[in-house]
């Protein structure tokens, strides 16, 4: 996937474009992706249009933090199938951009689209002046196709980032992996910790997530963790380790069943399947230890009682 960020130097031609934010990659935005990719089989270059920021962060005093970064984005797009992301640069010139002008300057002039594919609330340009019926009009003058998918449901609630984000922030992991079509994910790189896991039998890999990277709350979860063409299974603490790492910055802290490798600066993924508890300070190790090995005991029987892993490498020692 050829990835643009934060440039507006670009030029295609004979493109087929979908528009939206795309925070989370939810199932409503893959069936954009599914629609898109109807006219990649035509002949056409696939592209997802985004931007390179958040729109309510620009002018916004609260910062939003969001379901997945920049760089999950890209690597979770590159398995989805667009041809090209661009991540647009949201700057006070792009947010007063007229939406007619989007259509000309952009859509046609720069990616010369014959086909765009968005969601039926989309809304872009001057004052979210933009919406399908603009689109629709003006398909004629330039000669696009335009397709306008309706919103998927959840429970009888429509599916959208904002709806994701509450049932995130709540733990309901469960409700938030359908939303999604795909388990929530923390990637990153990982770090050297306290090492405190393994004087008590329990080895941990660390991560520490992006700054505005959007956490379920604080606790353990039943986790999955994927490492190049690996995955296993384990348990994932969230937080501080309040027990014996005061003062540490929130860390991302997961066991892996059955693993002994080293995995100190390699990339992995991290998938949380379900909230256990809150995250606990005990009175002493030993009580940790306790504790820790109950959470693994729990999560093993949880995953015991079906099949949350793909085919690759599995191991639930």
């Amino acid at each position: 996937m050829e990835y643009i960020y934060g440039s507006t130097d670009f030029k295609y031609h004979n493109t087929c474009v979908t528009l939206g934010k795309f925070d989370g990659l939810h199932r409503g935005h893959q069936l954009l992706l599914s629609e898109l990719a109807k006219f990649e089989q035509q002949g056409l270059t696939s592209v997802m249009f985004t931007f390179d920021y958040h729109p309510g962060n620009l002018f916004s005093e609260k910062e939003i933090d969001l379901i997945y970064t920049e760089e999950e984005k890209k690597e979770l797009l590159s398995r989805l199938g667009p041809k090209v992301l661009i991540s647009y640069p949201f700057t006070e010139e792009t947010a007063s951009m007229e939406p007619e002008d989007f259509i000309k300057e952009v859509l046609i002039g720069k990616l010369d689209a014959k086909a765009i594919v968005i969601g039926a609330d989309y809304r872009f340009g001057r004052k979210r002046k933009g919406d399908a019926a603009l689109l629709k009009k003006y398909s004629i003058m330039y000669g696009y196709e335009l397709v306008i998918c309706e919103k998927l449901t959840y429970h009888d609630n429509v599916i959208s980032s904002t709806r994701i984000r509450e049932e995130l922030k709540n733990g309901q992991m469960e409700s938030v992996n359908e939303m999604l079509g795909h388990p929530y994910t923390i990637m990153g790189t990982v770090v050297t910790g306290n090492k405190i896991g393994r004087t008590i039998g329990v080895p941990t890999v660390n991560l520490l997530p992006a700054e505005h990277k959007l956490l379920p709350p604080n606790g353990v979860y039943a986790s999955i963790i994927k490492f190049q063409e690996n995955t296993y299974y384990g348990v994932t603490n969230i937080g501080y380790k309040p027990t014996v790492g005061a003062g540490q910055k929130l860390g991302v802290e997961t066991h892996i069943f059955g693993f002994t490798g080293d995995l100190y600066g390699k990339i992995i993924e991290v998938e949380l399947y379900r909230y256990e508890r809150p995250e606990t300070k005990f009175t002493s190790i030993e009580e940790l230890k306790q504790r820790v090995q109950l959470d693994i005991q729990n999560v093993k029987e949880f995953f015991a009682r079906g099949c949350y892993a793909d085919n690759t490498t599995q191991s639930r020692e």
